[in-house]
């Protein structure tokens, strides 16, 4: 017998905080790809995708059928146009596709819509609903999912990367290839118990390589090698949706045992809210900054937290260009999209000056306008490919065009047309610039950076920069979330 096993998925994180929202054209000029394409675009990519058709597709009784794949680059809220298209090309592709054994499905697990707090939960159920309750559906999760009902009961089980940064995406999509296979051919069957816990891990304290984070993924890991233990997952959680499900959440797939599922979940919750405490976070202002950069190895990342474009940020934050231009601590990088200065710049030549306000176009929450006097270096396309693991496990990348001028105060600044996730040091390298001369490099990230950036970088210092990703969550608005849910309210 061959399986017919189809691929789709609908990728987004949406940050409810920021007032644009997602909308048809970002997933055109992120990644809307169709049949081959998809396997075209990420068959050897350190990527989800990557691994299931590297499993799927060495498999003699397995055809496989790549249908639809949508990812824009984390944002506000999908528009309503926006969701109504994704919905109906979703529905029109998997139609067409015909009959299924099997299905892979790729969301986030973050996707909020004007129409649809749990967007995920709304395609994944209009999926279950068009192939049938009997068809066996596994999916791969981004660990900053907001785990839903809904989500959970549209399908057979989920698995969420395992590391933050996320380097092991093409690694669980082999497992979870490797379980629908194993569905399919009578081996096992999967059940799933996904548990909400009380707390919402702290954005800066969600490195899996380092404590509090490490004990909690040990004990998971120790979990895993119980018997009948098919999958262990722990949700971290993104923090900047206003949605009911925003916190952390355990899954544990099992084989047909759905009380040890419960168990082993339930302990690992337990877990994670009897310590809940240790995995608030201490925040390192701007205040504290100059003595703290003083004393640091350099190069030395600074990660601008407030202004995380791969928490949907709009990548435009002054703060820390205002710092590079005010503080002496040697040359420095910054990344800032601002379409505005790029066109100012494509208007004259390379080794030409303009005196311009960079950043700070989007509000006064993420810092003003800073004034500068730059020289332009270089005007490029923006276009860099990335081949090795590296969060998110992109292999294409296109900023725009892309101004890369020097300031009078010796920093060099990148100013993109689009928003651009810090996620590769090609984004340096492609262009000529060498990440290793400069003494600060900011990022607008928090863990995402660090597969790349530490490679060549002495120390790091995360910033709780004011913006829509501040680490401090406390300070935003929300009106949705569930109660009580540390570090909002107090547990016991």
């Amino acid at each position: 017998m061959t399986f017919q096993i189809g691929i789709v998925g609908i990728y987004h994180e949406s940050n409810t905080f920021l007032g644009n929202s997602t909308e048809w054209e970002d997933f055109e000029g992120g990644h809307l790809l169709t049949g081959n394409h998809i396997i075209e675009e990420y068959r050897n990519a350190y990527h989800e995708i990557g691994g299931v058709v590297e499993v799927l597709s060495k498999e003699a009784d397995v055809d496989l059928i790549p249908i639809f794949y949508a990812e824009a680059t984390p944002g506000g809220k999908i528009s309503t146009r926006a969701s109504g298209k994704l919905l109906r090309n979703l529905e029109d592709y998997l139609v067409k596709a015909g009959h299924l054994d099997g299905l892979m499905v790729l969301p986030h697990g973050a996707a909020v819509s004007e129409d649809y707090p749990d967007f995920d939960g709304k395609w994944l159920r209009l999926v279950r609903e068009l192939v049938g309750e009997n068809v066996p559906i596994v999916g791969t999760i981004d660990p900053h999912c907001n785990l839903s009902d809904e989500m959970a009961a549209a399908v057979n089980a989920l698995i969420a990367y395992k590391t933050n940064p996320h380097i092991d995406q093409r690694q669980t999509g082999r497992d979870a290839a490797l379980l629908l296979l194993g569905m399919l051919r009578g081996e096992h069957r999967p059940v799933m118990v996904a548990v909400q816990t009380q707390v919402a891990i702290s954005i800066e304290m969600q490195h899996t390589g380092s404590e509090p984070c490490l004990s909690l993924y040990r004990l998971a890991e120790e979990i895993a090698t119980q018997p009948r233990v098919l999958a262990v997952s722990i949700v971290l959680g993104f923090p900047y949706a206003d949605v009911y499900e925003m916190g952390s959440s355990i899954i544990v797939v099992t084989d047909d045992d759905t009380p040890q599922a419960a168990r082993l979940a339930g302990r690992l919750k337990s877990y994670l809210e009897t310590h809940h405490g240790v995995f608030s976070g201490k925040k390192i202002g701007l205040r504290e900054l100059p003595v703290l950069v003083s004393k640091a190895d350099k190069p030395l990342l600074l990660l601008d937290m407030g202004d995380n474009v791969g928490g949907g940020s709009p990548g435009d934050s002054t703060f820390l260009l205002d710092f590079l231009e005010e503080c002496d601590f040697g040359k420095g990088f910054m990344c800032i999209y601002d379409p505005e200065v790029v066109d100012l710049f494509s208007q004259v030549c390379a080794g030409d000056s303009l005196s311009v306000q960079i950043g700070g176009k989007t509000d006064r929450l993420h810092g003003n306008p800073v004034s500068v006097t730059a020289e332009l270096r270089a005007m490029v396309d923006g276009k860099f490919s990335e081949f090795a693991p590296r969060h998110g496990g992109q292999v294409s990348f296109d900023m725009g065009l892309t101004a890369i001028v020097h300031t009078n105060k010796n920093n060099t600044i990148m100013l993109t047309s689009r928003r651009i996730v810090p996620f590769s040091l090609q984004q340096l390298l492609s262009f000529g610039l060498d990440p290793c001369s400069y003494q600060l490099i900011v990022a607008k990230g928090v863990h995402a950076p660090l597969a790349a950036y530490m490679t060549v970088c002495k120390d790091l210092i995360r910033v709780n920069t004011p913006g829509i990703t501040t680490a401090d969550v406390a300070s935003l608005c929300f009106t949705k979330r569930r109660k009580p849910l540390f570090p909002f309210e107090q547990i016991s």
